[in-house]
C-alpha cells in the first residue's frame, strides 16, 4: 500500500447510534458522502462492525447493490474486536478467533460483498491469544474472505507477536493522529527530557510500523473541526488562523492543509476523512490529489503553533 493516500471513514453513515432501522434519507445521505469521496479521488472506504450498530456497513451495502461496478473500483476495509454495551452488560473487547470469524461473516452479509479487502483488529483484547488470532486470520485468508489484515490502536510491541505468527503481512495500523492529537509526534522529540514521563504514546511504534511496511492510518485527522470551524481555546484560534493563512497562500482549503501536515511526515501516514458532509469531503480534494505543499519551516510553524511552546 502506498503511503499518504486518503481514506473515507464511514462511521457517520447509517443514521442513529442505536438499533433503530435506517431509512431512505440515511441511504441518500450516505450516497452523497460516498459520491463526494469518489469525486475527489478517494477509493478506500473504512468501516467497523460497530459503526451505527452495524448500520454503516448495511447502508454501504445498499449503495454497492445499487451501483454496478462500484465494488471493483474501491478498497473495502472494516474492523472487528469491540462489543458494544448491551442492556446492563458493559462494552468490552473480544478478539477470540471464533468471534473474529463470526464478525467477518456478519460484515460480509451487511456489506453485500464476498470479500473484505482489509480487516483491522479494532482494539487490543488483553485476553487474546496471538496463536488463536493468527489461526483465525489465516483461515479467513485461505477461504478468500479477507485479502489483507491490519490493526488499530496498537503499539509496535503489541503488533510484533501477531506478525511473527502470520504468513500474510499486516498492512496497516490505525491510530488517532492530527495537529491536535500529537503525542505520536511528541514522543519522538521528548526523549531524554522530563516531559517524556507525561507522554503516554508508546515510543517506537511509528518506527516499528515503518520498519515493517505497515501503513499508519490517521483517524480523527481533521481534529473534529477544531482548526477549521469550532475553536475552543485561544491556542486553537491562533492555530486555525495560521492554517487559514497557509491555505490562502497555497490556494487551497484549511482541511487540505491539515491533511498535508500529516502526509508530509515520512511515516507513510494516510489520513482518514470522517465527515459525512459532502462539502467538507470535497474540501479535502487537494490533500487527495496533490502532494503536500508545505515547506520544512511551514510544517514546523503549524506544529509549534498548535503546541503552544518551544521545542525542548
Amino acid at each position: 500500500m502506498s503511503g499518504g493516500h486518503l481514506l473515507y471513514g464511514c462511521m457517520g453513515l447509517g443514521g442513529t447510534w442505536d438499533s433503530a432501522p435506517y431509512g431512505a434519507a440515511d441511504i441518500a445521505a450516505a450516497e452523497a458522502a460516498v459520491a463526494a469521496a469518489l469525486e475527489i479521488g478517494v477509493t478506500t472506504f473504512d468501516h467497523a462492525d460497530i459503526y451505527r450498530h452495524g448500520k454503516a456497513e448495511a447502508v454501504f451495502g445498499e449503495i454497492l447493490a445499487r451501483t454496478p461496478g462500484l465494488r471493483e473500483r474501491i478498497v473495502l476495509q472494516t474492523k472487528c474486536g469491540i462489543r458494544l454495551p448491551d442492556g446492563e452488560r458493559p462494552g468490552l473487547y473480544d478478539l477470540r478467533g471464533r468471534t473474529i470469524e463470526r464478525r467477518v461473516e456478519e460484515s460480509l452479509t451487511r456489506l453485500r460483498t464476498d470479500v473484505i479487502d482489509v480487516l483491522l483488529l479494532h482494539r487490543p483484547d488483553p485476553l487474546a491469544d496471538p496463536d488463536d488470532i493468527a489461526g483465525a486470520l489465516t483461515s479467513l485468508h485461505r477461504q478468500g474472505l479477507v485479502r489483507r489484515f491490519g490493526v488499530s490502536n496498537m503499539a509496535g510491541e503489541q503488533i510484533a507477536p501477531l506478525l511473527a505468527r502470520l504468513d500474510v503481512p499486516l498492512v496497516a495500523n490505525q491510530l488517532e493522529m492530527s495537529l491536535q492529537r500529537r503525542d505520536w509526534l511528541e514522543a519522538g522529540v521528548l526523549v531524554n527530557t522530563p516531559a517524556a514521563a507525561s507522554n503516554g504514546f508508546p515510543l517506537g511504534t511509528l518506527e516499528y510500523c515503518r520498519a515493517n511496511g505497515i501503513e499508519l492510518q490517521a483517524w480523527g485527522a481533521l481534529a473534529q473541526g477544531r482548526f477549521t470551524g469550532r475553536q475552543e481555546t485561544p491556542q486553537e484560534r491562533a492555530t486555525a488562523e495560521l492554517v487559514a493563512l497557509l491555505a490562502e497562500k497555497k490556494g487551497t482549503t484549511p482541511e487540505s492543509v491539515l491533511l498535508w501536515w500529516l502526509r508530509r511526515h515520512p511515516a507513510r501516514i494516510a489520513p482518514v476523512i470522517g465527515s459525512a458532509q459532502p462539502d467538507r469531503i470535497r474540501a479535502c480534494g487537494d490533500a487527495a490529489q496533490r502532494e503536500p505543499d508545505l515547506t520544512h519551516e511551514e510544517w514546523y510553524d503549524l506544529w509549534l503553533m498548535a503546541r503552544g511552546a518551544p521545542l525542548p
